[in-house]
């Protein structure tokens, strides 16, 4: 389990004072409210360096950060593409049932009627619900719905998520 959370990727300069544009990879964009450090981290995930936040505003599409020290379009553009993170001793704190994608990503899919059916790749958010990514074997991807009906038990510990199919998804991708 990684001592962070990647929370957003840095997309480029807003203006000309070293403000950041965020893409969020989060499901609540008002987190970025309380930042007081972030770490920045390159495209395969290697930490850079650490900053501290010195605000962060909202405006209608866009969540943009000002780091201490980052002061000009110059900056910002070394940072463009790199990820934002934070460790999870400043991650929000998490309801009981709900994880970070992060730490459900490998995690074994299992079926009660089929077995296992391989390990999570991705979750993906379509606006109506959760998608669950599973990869498998020299088969297809299998896409499983995210929701309570279908998912079981969640063992991050033991590695495995439990999950009960609706009667026919199975066989669409065999």
């Amino acid at each position: 389990m990684k001592d962070y959370l990647i929370i957003g990727k840095i997309g480029g300069a807003h203006g000309v004072r070293g403000e950041v544009k965020i893409q969020p990879l989060t499901d609540d964009v008002r987190r970025f409210s309380s930042l007081k450090e972030c770490l920045i981290l390159d495209e395969k995930e290697n930490l850079k360096f650490k900053k501290t936040v010195k605000s962060v505003r909202f405006d209608e599409t866009r969540t943009l950060v000002h780091f201490e020290g980052i002061d000009d379009r110059d900056e910002v553009s070394k940072l463009t593409g790199f990820y934002l993170g934070v460790s999870r001793e400043d991650a929000v704190k998490l309801p009981e049932g709900r994880y970070f994608i992060a730490d459900l990503i490998g995690l074994k899919v299992v079926d009660d009627a089929h077995g296992e059916l391989g390990r999570i790749k991705d979750i993906i958010n379509t606006g109506a619900s959760d998608i669950i990514i599973c990869r498998r074997k020299g088969k297809n991807e299998l896409l499983i719905p995210y929701l309570n009906s279908i998912v079981t038990n969640v063992d991050i510990p033991g590695g495995t998520m439990k999950v009960v199919l609706p009667d026919g998804l199975y066989e669409i991708y065999e």
